[in-house]
């Protein structure tokens, strides 16, 4: 309905919504948050059916899928760092993250001829280069659309907006999967339609960011006495102290974090759960995502990003320790609820605190390539990570391996306290 009554160059540009939570958003936020609902539906489609298609349909050991998973989530991270270089070098945002955007729904088409493991794992490759691409400019035109002092917010927004999708899309993969046995083809069908209409909307309805004044070269600041030609961009920004500590914290905790997907097969083995219920899982994490997206993201801008990012990794350990602990006869129905409350909080408090954490210490030049070079380290960790964890369920089982992932995430969290990471935020 909003779409349908407001005039296209008020969505696209700085309009705020005029009442509810939304209100102190503007309508590029608000847009880029529909879009990412749109594509998210399509994205959660495939994610919550694939790790039973790879595991039981295709026999990919655990080994592999820890690969896959790793790849899926920081193999391609360094394109971040391209994509946000050449945002902002041609100041246009729009188009680059459009690009990944349209990669993304080739990619889900391409799905229904990959019939391996590694044919898969090739088409996932390709789909996570678009991620790459647009994650970093899309941020950035979110984080150029609002004042340093309502970035939790803004970000809360668009989260809230983009769980949505990711709420929605395992809903319908579910329903296709009730009613089409075994219909992996028909979800990877519905997906691509789903992923071109998103890049549909942001074609109509977004529009580039006005162009931020150019960044001052490092040598102007560093260097009063004698002018020295100007370092790389990502040099530069790594010599901003909160970023830098903002990146070795993300990365850090990253090593040790468990992906979503690992949990999801971890709770339908030990509770023995229907391979038709399985896509049910992720949205119970959405849900709660949803939820708490926008209030995390207010409480952020209050008491300090950097502490609500600390805090949801925090959660994520409740999670893993409820795996670990015993479960009486009744209590299955508690532990999904308290594995995915728990889950879903953690994504709240890290997914676009991270980022609203970020905007305000990078210059606005260079705000798309600082958001990347956070994101790569970050995805990089987590790529490795999954490589040890799946490493490890290979080797000695899932519960060590969750046991180990567990007190290296423990023994992360003290590292970062006690040095200080919860103070990287000062300056915002």
């Amino acid at each position: 309905m909003y779409l349908s009554t407001t005039r296209a160059s008020d969505i696209a540009g700085d309009t705020p919504a005029p009442k509810g939570p939304l209100r102190a958003v503007p309508g590029t936020v608000f847009v880029l948050g529909l879009v990412s609902l749109v594509t998210d539906v399509s994205a959660e489609m495939v994610t919550a059916v694939l790790p039973l298609y790879l595991m039981a349909g295709l026999g990919m050991s655990p080994l592999a899928f820890g690969a896959l998973d790793g790849l899926h989530q920081g193999a391609t991270a360094v394109l971040r760092l391209a994509g946000g270089r050449i945002a902002d070098r041609t100041r246009r945002h729009k188009l680059v993250a459009g690009t990944g955007y349209a990669l993304s729904a080739v990619c889900k088409a391409a799905l229904l001829l990959a019939a391996t493991p590694w044919s898969v794992a090739a088409v996932l490759a390709a789909d996570r280069t678009g991620k790459g691409l647009r994650t970093a400019p899309r941020d950035a035109l979110i984080s150029l659309s609002v004042p340093p002092g309502e970035q939790g917010r803004a970000f809360g927004v668009h989260r809230a907006l983009d769980t949505a999708g990711a709420l929605l899309g395992p809903l319908a993969a579910f329903g296709i999967l009730w009613v089409a046995v075994d219909g992996y083809e028909a979800v990877f069908t519905v997906s691509c339609c789903v992923a071109v209409l998103g890049v549909v909307l942001l074609a109509l309805f977004v529009r580039e960011a006005p162009a931020p004044p150019p960044a001052p070269p490092l040598a102007s600041v560093s260097a009063p006495t004698r002018a020295r030609p100007p370092l790389p961009p990502v040099r530069t920004l790594l010599r901003l102290p909160g970023l830098r500590r903002l990146c070795l914290t993300a990365a850090l905790l990253g090593l040790f974090t468990v992906g979503d997907a690992f949990l999801y097969l971890l709770l339908q083995r030990r509770l023995d759960l229907s391979a038709a219920f399985f896509p049910l899982l992720p949205v119970g994490t959405a849900a709660v995502f949803l939820l708490a997206a926008l209030p995390v993201g207010r409480l952020a801008d209050r008491v300090g990003r950097s502490r609500v990012f600390l805090g949801g990794h925090v959660l994520l350990l409740g999670a893993c320790l409820l795996l670990l602990a015993p479960v009486p006869a009744a209590g299955g129905a508690l532990l999904v609820v308290g594995v995915l409350a728990m889950l879903g909080l953690f994504y709240a408090a890290t997914d676009g605190v991270l980022m609203a954490a970020a905007g305000p210490l990078l210059p606005a030049g260079l705000r798309t390539t600082g958001l990347a070079v956070l994101q790569t380290a970050q995805a990089l960790a987590r790529f490795a990570g999954s490589l040890m964890f799946g490493s490890a369920w290979t080797l000695w089982g899932p519960g060590a391996a969750l046991g180990l992932a567990a007190a290296g995430l423990l023994l992360s969290l003290a590292v970062v306290a006690v040095f200080g990471g919860a103070r990287a935020e000062r300056a915002s």
